[in-house]
């Protein structure tokens, strides 16, 4: 009877403390999508989803950045994931999972596809955007442009496999600081 009596009181409201709404952004919010490479919209319809729902959480300042490195690393897995052996079967769709996750001072991105193949993430920077000026396209690399971008506009960028194969690139994003970017004059 005791061990039950303390189960109700490690779970009851502790008293005195206001419950937070589920919509209090101090909560977090996640979302998630699940998307097929052979769709003709799949990155739009990434990117218009990672559009609404910051807007909906009150992230406007977040929306363009967000939405760029959805667009990227989406279309990568559209343009050059190879799913594992087993886990896609011959002529099936691709499948890409993209994930929105937020806690009061950061938004997190996850984009899973079914490529075990680690992303080619860029070391660094190929030289100073200070002193390249008006440079041509032409010394930006071949490949990986891409990821590039994604790593200049995130505060971190960095890729886990999954569990059963697969892999997710996430990135990190400082809401306070897009917003004090956002808000500067």
């Amino acid at each position: 009877m005791e061990a039950q009596q303390s189960k109700r009181t490690a779970n009851a409201p502790t008293a005195g403390v206001p419950r937070r709404s589920v919509h209090d952004p101090a909560n977090g919010h996640f979302r998630a999508l699940t998307l097929f490479a052979e769709s003709p919209d799949c990155v739009k319809a990434a990117r218009d989803m990672v559009g609404s729902y910051l807007q909906t959480w009150a992230l406007a300042h977040a929306v363009d950045d967000a939405q760029l490195i959805v667009s990227e690393l989406v279309g990568n897995v559209v343009h050059h994931a190879v799913p594992d052996n087993h886990l896609a079967l011959p002529g099936a769709a691709r499948r890409i999972d993209v994930s929105l996750m937020t806690w009061p001072e950061v938004l997190v991105i996850g984009v899973s596809d079914e490529d075990s193949t680690p992303p080619d993430l860029p070391a660094g920077e190929c030289f100073s955007p200070e002193l390249a000026g008006d440079l041509s396209e032409a010394l930006l690399p071949d490949r990986g442009r891409g990821l590039l971008i994604v790593q200049r506009l995130a505060d971190a960028v960095w890729w886990s496999a999954g569990a059963k194969g697969g892999k997710t690139v996430w990135c990190r994003l400082d809401l306070d600081r897009l917003w004090a970017e956002n808000h500067s004059a």
